[in-house]
């Protein structure tokens, strides 16, 4: 067998253990990623009560929460108290031979269970330790708490969301910085490990939900930097390009990138409006955003004469970058999007078969992909016990005193 055709019977992060301390969203969503790719990920989940994402209910799958299932697929599931001496003991010889920690408690939280960075390198220099805060290990707001709604507000998310200035303030429907948290910290972990394989040394990643939502004003950050004055909400539209945003038509609304001039033009020509093109009002992009009120009365009248579906059939015909305004439930049922496998199933311990989305980044030679549902509470915690070298005996020991939780019926 050829290396390659070895290659494509692995995943991308086969033999990479990770121990994931995280807790709701940010976190989560890191330790999904590196499960995907396929990582050994360890879920620990406080006693008593798990992570308190398994009561975000309504809805439920069966007994287990949706918003559970979703976040916590491909990875396997424990249940400690730390606070108990038995179940720091567990921890700590878990974390032993780990390649990657992932937490996003307070900033003081871990240190108090002697759970440190500088204490858990000691046992091992090879460590990659991941954190994930709301404002980060340094500066005025290190000790403070981080909620995604937060985040939004104090990145400037909330001023450049909604329609128009003057407006209550308005979040990104999706929780923005939780989500772009998780991934940044993917990034920062895989740097790290790069790192390792050059020095044999460790080290510590962390980065914040307030962070997470500042990069995504690398537009509107652009714009106040270059002239002193901060950019309202615009609905759809775009801060430095046009036409690029949302029209009505006769039955719905679709999305325009007509921003270049190529795509300017053939936009023009498609809607037999040659008058738009020689108006001095939308000559040139600059002149658009200038006139972007009358642009859009403009390009609104034409949109609105026919459905959705015969302007995006014309628009692709033309070259037109376009898209129809999808509810969450239409995204699902997309052929591109089950094409690409981001709508999966996979098998539950008590459920069955259930829905999950997919994996974002695909590989040519180490597929990834959601591998199991996520772990009922416990479900893997004699499992792992016993793979770290604990007796049947000190198992039931640990269980009598408290220290550790299982799902029996599970196991």
């Amino acid at each position: 067998m050829t290396t390659a055709e070895t290659a494509k019977d692995m995943t991308a992060l086969e033999g990479l253990k990770v121990i994931d301390l995280t807790h709701i969203m940010a976190g989560p969503t890191c330790t999904l990623m590196l499960a995907d790719m396929g990582a050994d990920v360890i879920k620990v989940e406080k006693l008593p009560g798990g992570d308190d994402t398994r009561r975000s209910i309504p809805p439920a799958v069966g007994e287990e929460s949706a918003a559970f299932l979703m976040m916590n697929r491909s990875k396997r599931g424990i249940a400690l108290d730390l606070r108990s001496e038995g179940g720091k003991r567990v921890l700590h010889r878990l974390l032993k031979d780990a390649d990657v920690v992932v937490e996003n408690y307070r900033r003081q939280t871990l240190p108090k269970l002697g759970f440190d960075y500088e204490s858990l390198r000691t046992d091992n220099p090879g460590l990659i330790y991941c954190a994930i805060s709301g404002f980060g290990r340094t500066g005025p707001y290190k000790d403070r708490g981080g909620f995604d709604l937060v985040a939004q507000a104090m990145s400037g998310i909330m001023s450049i969301t909604g329609t128009k200035k003057g407006e209550p303030p308005v979040k990104c429907g999706a929780p923005l910085t939780d989500i772009t948290a998780g991934l940044l910290a993917v990034i920062g972990i895989l740097a790290a490990l790069r790192a390792r394989e050059q020095t044999g040394r460790g080290q510590m990643v962390e980065t914040s939900l307030l962070e997470a939502g500042i990069i995504h004003t690398y537009w509107q950050s652009a714009i106040t930097l270059a002239t002193g004055t901060s950019p309202g909400p615009m609905g759809s539209a775009h801060p430095l390009n046009a036409p690029y945003q949302a029209f009505e038509t006769s039955d719905g609304w679709l999305v325009v990138g007509g921003a270049n001039e190529t795509n300017w033009r053939r936009l023009v020509d498609l809607l037999g409006a040659p008058e738009l093109a020689d108006d001095p009002r939308f000559r040139t992009n600059a002149d658009r955003m200038q006139n972007l009120k009358a642009l859009e009365t403009a390009l609104n009248a034409h949109f609105r004469q026919a459905t959705t579906a015969d302007w995006l059939e014309r628009l692709e015909a033309a070259g037109v970058p376009a898209g129809p305004v999808y509810d969450i439930a239409q995204m699902h049922e997309d052929p591109q999007v089950r094409a690409r496998d981001m709508v999966t199933d996979v098998e539950h311990a008590t459920l069955g078969t259930v829905k999950t989305l997919g994996l974002p980044i695909k590989f040519s030679d180490t597929p990834g992909g959601p591998r199991f549902a996520a772990p009922v509470y416990g479900q893997h915690t004699s499992e792992i016990l016993m793979e770290h070298g604990f007796s049947q005996a000190e198992i039931e020991a640990l269980a009598d005193e408290g220290a550790i939780g299982m799902a029996a019926a599970a196991e």
